[in-house]
């Protein structure tokens, strides 16, 4: 499984430095000037007008700040990556680099920004409280001020709801497309992807599966979602979305049941209730596929997988990413009769359970 390794400290041999200690201290820095021009919607503006100055820009966000702070805010851009630019200060013209392009102009299908969106506008302050929910134990989010449960709230309210399944789509794209290409589709006919949000990882199975039959599983708020998006890509022929709840339902029965960043939200009885439900719905020879930043069986190389984690914590209280010898042991504890594992992309792994 592909891993994201975060800093090293000094080698053996060489001084002390405190170079990654404040790079990670500083890190939110770093996060804020990304968040701060996804939110402004920066990109998807330099999208249509390219080569903008900073005058311009200044201009069109009625951004109040010195001439100095906004070219420091621009070249910070620059400098991660995010922006090219030609000239320099005044006579700078700025516009987006490839990545940026594809991922962060709104206007486009490839539109990751959905979860910075989200990062921005919920996570960044509940981050705050982490240190809250170590000694409490407890939910850091909305519920902390008496408001209802994250996911009791977000189907509540149709505007969160589309937000939140946009930040979803946008994290778990890239996965989904790596998913429908790498795993061998060829032995099944029927695919269910339970919790399946907005559909699009049954589209993607569907779009490079062109033998396969997929259903989107999902609370009833989000059907219609999911119904758009499946017009969108014009595969209502082989793609459907149907209505559930899937700890109180059966699971629609599946040659390949899947679910996406779905196990991690919850405490390990429910994670293996969930395993269950999904083996009793599948055939023999049968695949179950959890999609998410699965941590390496060392605890060493995927940061990432344990900071989602500690997100889990901040969001649900008794939810947690896992590794593969966890999923394993849970699988087997079921009853499906082996495992293995696909490297998607950055942190991202499918991790599969056979029956």
């Amino acid at each position: 499984m592909e891993n994201q390794t975060t800093l090293s400290p000094s080698t053996p041999g060489t001084p002390p430095s405190p170079a990654s200690i404040m790079q990670i201290g500083t890190g939110f820095w770093a996060s804020k000037v990304l968040l701060t021009a996804v939110n402004l919607e920066l990109f998807t503006h330099l999208a249509r007008q390219k080569g903008q100055s900073a005058q311009e820009i200044k201009t069109l966000f009625q951004l109040k700040c010195t001439d100095r702070h906004l070219y420091d805010f621009l070249d910070s851009l620059v400098g991660f990556g995010f922006l090219n630019r030609e000239g320099l200060l005044a006579t700078a013209r700025y516009s987006n680099s490839l990545d940026t392009d594809t991922f962060l102009d709104k206007a486009k299908p490839s539109y990751i920004g959905g979860m910075l969106e989200m990062l921005d506008n919920r996570l960044y302050g509940f981050w705050g409280n982490l240190q809250d929910g170590l000694e409490t134990g407890h939910a850091q989010n909305e519920v902390k001020n008496g408001d209802a449960p994250v996911f009791e709230a977000l189907y509540n309210d149709p505007v969160r709801l589309k937000g939140f399944v946009n930040a979803m789509t946008g994290m778990q794209i890239g996965n989904f497309m790596a998913l429908a290409q790498a795993f061998d589709f060829s032995k099944y006919k029927t695919f269910l992807d339970a919790g399946g949000s907005a559909g699009v990882l049954s589209l993607m199975v569907a779009r490079h599966q062109p033998h396969m039959t997929c259903t989107t599983l999902d609370l009833p708020p989000v059907e219609p979602i999911a119904q758009g998006t499946i017009e969108q890509y014009q595969l209502s022929d082989r793609v459907k979305a149907v209505s559930g709840d899937f700890f109180k339902d059966d699971f629609p029965p599946a040659d390949v049941i899947s679910m996406g960043n779905i196990l991690h939200d919850w405490d390990e009885d429910h994670k293996i209730q969930l395993l269950q439900k999904a083996y009793d719905a599948l055939p023999a020879g049968g695949a179950f596929i959890a999609i998410e930043a699965v941590i390496d069986d060392e605890r060493k190389q995927n940061v990432f997988g344990m900071m989602m984690s500690l997100n889990m914590l901040i969001e649900t209280g008794n939810g947690f990413d896992y590794t593969f010898s966890d999923f394993n042991r849970w699988a087997t504890q079921v009853g499906f009769k082996s495992t293995s594992a696909i490297s998607l992309t950055g942190p991202s792994s499918a991790v599969i359970a056979y029956k």
